[in-house]
C-alpha cells in the first residue's frame, strides 16, 4: 500500500497491540495503529515510538527498504495518529531498551499512513514531569492519554471487575437504585433537580442509596450490592469529590463479624491480585474513644509510633494557669512524645504552634526548654514524662482545651510531626476497624446530630442514659481505615419502627416531619423486616490507595476542581432563560458586596 497522508481506508483494528510485542514475535508481519510518542532522525534512518493504550514499540523507517514510508515519516510529529505496517525483528545487539516492555524488538516499516495530524499539545504527553493540574483538567482528554493516567483507568476497571466477581461468589445480587430520588439526611447538602411536570417540586441526587437498600432487605433480597454513583454538595478535599462511587452493600441476618469478614476478604483479594500483597487478617480493631485519645482522630495512621496521652490526672493540682484554666472548665490536657525531639529548632516549634492555631486551638506548649517549665513542680514534670513515655532526648508537646478540640489539634500535630521527621513507614498497609463508634455527634452550632446517619442501631443498654449523656451512647457502627484514610463506613441498622421514631425525635425532628420524610421506611418496617446492616467502601479511595497517589482526581476520568468546577466542559454554567421559564424557576442574583 502506498504511503499517504490522506484519508485512511481502515478495515478494522487488528492485534497485536503496540505494547504487546516481544521476542517471540520475531519475523511477524503486523498492522499497528497508534500515536507518535517520539520521533528521532538519525540522518538516514528515522525512528518513532508508536504508542497505543497497551504501551509503545520502536518503529524504524529505512529509506532503502521503504522509501515512500520513509519520506512520509520525515513529516511526522508528536501525537500524530498513524497506521504502520511492517515486520517485527530483534533489535541489533547493544541497542535494546530495558526501560520499554517491548525493548527487545522493533518494527521495520514497509507502509505508513497518517490518519490524523496533531497540533502541539499544551504539555508533553510522554514527559515524566507532572503538568500543573489546571492545565491537566482543562485538557483532560490529553491528560488521560498519558501512560500513567491510562494505567489509572485500567486499574479502576480491574478493581470493579474483581469486586463484581467477589460479590457474585458471595451470593450478592447487584441491584441498581434510582438517581432521581427524594432528599434524605446523610450529613451534607443535596444536589437538587427541578421537576418540569411537578412545578415547585424537586428530586434530589442520592448522597447514598440508604433507605432504598434497607427497603431491599424488607423485599427479601437479603444480599444486595451496587457500584453506586453518589452526590454530595460539600466542601472538597484532596480525597473528596461532589460525585463519587462507592461499593454499596447491605445484608440481612448479619452482625458486625459478618460484615468484617466479607470486607476483609474483599480487600485481601484486591491487594493480592493488584499488588501481590498478602494482607494479615483479621484486621486490627479499636473503639472510637481509644482512637481519639491515642491518635487524635477517628481515622488514625498506624504506620508511625507516635501516641497521645492524657496527662490531666498528673496535673490535677497544678498551679500552671494554662493547664489549670482548661481543667477547671471541664477540659483536658493531652501530651505527645517526640522521639529525639530536643533537637527541634524554635522555628520548627513556632510552625507547629501555627498548625495548632489553624485547627482552632489556643496554642501549643512543650517541655522541657520552654517558659512553662518553671510553673510545674518536679513531680509534675516527671509525671508528664512518664505518662507520655518520654526519655532524656525526647520533647513533649502539650495541648490544653475542650476534649474534642484537644483531640483534633493533637491529631493534626501528630501527623505533622511524623511528616516532618520522616517517621512514616511507607511500605506498610495498616488496616484498622474503628468499632464501636458513637451514635451522636455535635454539629458546628453545638447541637445534637447523628455521627453516621439516623438509621444506625444504638447499643440498647446505652439508651437508658441517652437523655442525660447522649454523646456517650455507643452505636453498632464501624469504619474501615487504612493509613490515615477512611475507606468506608457502615452500621447495623435500626429495624424496630418505634426505636427509629425515637432516634428521629432525639435529633429534634417533629413527629409530622418524621412521618412525611420517612413514612415509607417506617411503614415497610411493619411488614416483617429482618435485622440487617451494611457498609459502603469508597471505590475512588480504594483505587487511589492501590494506585499510589494521594489525589483522588487522579483516579476519576473527569473530575471536578476544589471549587466543584469542570474546567474541560465549563460546568456549572448558565442555562437558556426559556428552560428556566419552563421549569418555573427564577434566578436570584447574589447580593452585590459593594452596595
Amino acid at each position: 500500500m502506498e504511503a499517504t497522508c490522506g484519508e485512511p481506508g481502515l478495515s478494522g483494528f487488528r492485534s497485536p497491540h503496540c505494547g504487546s510485542l516481544g521476542a517471540s514475535d520475531d519475523r511477524l508481519e503486523v498492522d499497528l495503529y497508534g500515536w507518535v510518542a517520539r520521533r528521532r532522525d538519525h540522518g538516514g534512518l528515522i525512528f518513532i515510538d508508536l504508542r497505543d493504550r497497551w504501551g509503545a514499540v520502536q518503529v524504524v523507517f529505512n529509506p532503502t527498504k521503504a522509501p515512500e514510508a520513509h519520506a512520509a515519516a520525515s513529516e511526522l510529529r508528536a501525537e500524530y495518529v498513524v497506521r504502520v505496517k511492517g515486520v517485527v525483528g530483534r533489535r541489533p545487539a547493544g541497542s535494546e531498551n530495558p526501560r520499554m516492555a517491548t525493548g527487545e524488538v522493533e518494527v521495520t516499516a514497509s507502509e505508513l499512513e497518517v490518519i490524523n495530524k496533531s497540533e502541539t499539545t499544551p504539555f508533553p504527553i510522554e514527559d515524566q514531569e507532572e503538568p500543573d493540574e489546571k492545565t491537566r483538567l482543562e485538557h483532560r482528554y490529553l491528560d488521560l492519554r498519558r501512560p500513567r493516567m491510562t494505567r489509572m483507568l485500567e486499574l479502576r476497571s480491574r478493581v470493579n471487575k474483581l469486586i463484581r466477581d467477589y460479590m457474585d461468589r458471595e451470593e450478592f445480587i447487584e441491584v441498581e437504585t434510582p438517581i432521581l430520588t427524594r432528599s434524605s439526611p446523610s450529613g451534607a447538602r443535596d444536589f437538587l433537580v427541578p421537576s418540569r411536570l411537578h412545578p415547585g417540586s424537586f428530586y434530589a441526587l442520592p448522597q447514598a442509596p440508604q433507605m432504598l437498600k434497607q427497603l431491599l432487605m424488607v423485599s427479601g433480597v437479603q444480599r444486595y450490592y451496587q457500584i453506586a454513583r453518589c452526590f454530595r454538595d460539600e466542601n472538597l478535599r484532596a480525597d473528596r469529590q461532589p460525585e463519587f462511587t462507592q461499593l454499596d452493600v447491605e445484608m440481612s441476618f448479619c452482625d458486625e463479624e459478618d460484615v468484617f469478614s466479607l470486607i476483609e476478604g474483599l480487600f485481601s483479594e484486591l491487594w493480592r491480585e493488584v499488588l501481590g500483597v498478602e494482607l494479615k487478617t483479621p484486621f486490627e480493631r479499636m473503639d472510637i474513644k481509644e482512637s481519639l485519645l491515642r491518635f487524635g482522630t477517628d481515622k488514625p495512621d498506624l504506620r508511625y509510633d507516635l501516641e497521645i496521652a492524657d496527662v490531666g490526672s498528673v496535673l490535677a493540682g497544678t498551679k500552671a494557669q494554662i493547664f489549670r484554666s482548661a481543667l477547671d472548665a471541664g477540659g483536658v490536657v493531652r501530651g505527645m512524645r517526640v522521639p529525639g525531639g530536643r533537637d527541634l529548632a524554635r522555628r520548627d516549634l513556632d510552625e507547629l504552634v501555627t498548625v495548632a492555631k489553624g485547627a482552632g486551638g489556643k496554642g501549643l506548649a512543650w517541655l522541657p526548654g520552654s517558659s512553662i517549665d518553671k510553673f510545674l513542680s518536679a513531680e509534675e514534670l516527671a509525671g508528664i514524662m512518664s505518662a507520655t513515655g518520654a526519655g532524656d532526648d525526647d520533647l513533649v508537646l502539650l495541648v490544653a482545651d475542650r476534649r474534642r478540640k484537644a483531640e483534633t489539634v493533637m491529631g493534626l500535630i501528630r501527623q505533622e510531626v511524623a511528616r516532618r521527621r520522616h517517621l512514616i513507614r511507607e511500605d506498610e498497609w495498616k488496616f484498622l476497624w474503628i468499632n464501636p463508634t458513637y451514635l451522636f455527634d455535635e454539629d458546628d452550632a453545638g447541637k445534637l446530630t447523628y455521627a453516621h446517619h439516623p438509621f444506625t442501631r444504638p447499643f440498647e443498654d446505652d439508651m437508658s442514659f441517652v437523655e442525660d449523656r447522649p454523646y456517650d451512647v455507643r452505636a453498632h457502627a464501624y469504619d474501615i481505615v487504612l493509613n490515615g484514610y477512611e475507606l468506608g463506613g457502615g452500621s447495623l441498622r435500626i429495624y424496630d419502627p418505634t426505636m427509629q421514631e425515637r432516634v428521629f425525635q432525639l435529633l429534634g425532628m417533629p413527629l409530622e416531619t418524621i412521618r412525611d420524610r420517612f413514612g415509607t421506611l417506617l411503614r415497610a418496617f411493619t411488614y416483617g423486616v429482618p435485622p440487617h446492616g451494611g457498609i459502603a467502601p469508597g471505590i475512588d479511595r480504594i483505587v487511589m490507595m492501590l494506585g499510589g497517589t494521594d489525589n483522588i482526581r487522579d483516579v476519576i476520568a473527569f473530575p471536578k476542581t476544589q471549587s466543584m468546577s469542570d474546567l474541560m466542559l465549563g460546568a456549572p454554567s448558565g442555562v437558556d432563560p426559556a428552560q428556566l421559564e419552563e421549569l418555573r424557576i427564577r434566578v436570584v442574583p447574589p447580593p452585590n458586596p459593594s452596595t
